[in-house]
């Protein structure tokens, strides 16, 4: 995988995997996620998540709103997590492979350019 800024990233369509590919080393991940700081590793390296406190509710699910109209243009589904009714938190990487592939950092990277209504 290339290691890629955060502006190139988002400029890229997720392509459809359906497996047959190994997923990104562990190498690979932590070089590219310098370009999302705000994610970090989970599950030994297999997916990347994001945690955000948002200002109530309702803000949580307009995000969340925004994040599926992305994910579903790109066809890559994130997992949404939302916690104590303004937690929220969001995990990604690449079912069909059982790790993370580029994918996962496009959609990150659209992801952070998304607005939210953050907790002051």
């Amino acid at each position: 995988m290339q290691i890629q800024a955060a502006d190139a990233l988002v400029t890229k369509k997720c392509l459809p995997c359906e497996g047959g590919v190994d997923p990104c080393s562990l190498e690979e991940a932590q070089q590219q996620l310098a370009a999302i700081p705000d994610w970090h590793l989970t599950h030994g390296g297999q997916r990347i998540r994001r945690d955000w406190t948002v200002k109530h509710f309702m803000a949580g699910m307009d995000f969340f709103g925004k994040v599926a109209e992305v994910a579903e243009a790109d066809g890559h589904h994130p997992d949404l997590h939302l916690e104590g009714y303004r937690n929220l938190s969001i995990e990604l990487w690449t079912h069909a492979i059982g790790g993370l592939s580029e994918n996962d950092f496009i959609l990150a990277a659209k992801i952070d350019r998304l607005p939210i209504e953050l907790k002051e």
